[in-house]
């Protein structure tokens, strides 16, 4: 999902300073491996590990 996409679902108003702020987020899971950010802006939940 798009960072705009996921203000929307969690009902958080689409501002820039509220997509970019989301963004961050987003970036800082990725770099801990919770999230992959498959191309470009878009994020997908990591796949555990068994």
């Amino acid at each position: 999902m798009r960072a705009k996409d996921i203000c929307l679902a969690l009902d958080i108003e689409p501002l820039p300073k509220h997509v970019e702020g989301t963004r961050a987020k987003l970036k800082r899971m990725a770099s801990r491996q919770i999230l992959t950010e498959t191309k470009p802006g878009i994020f997908t939940r990591t796949q555990k590990r068994t």
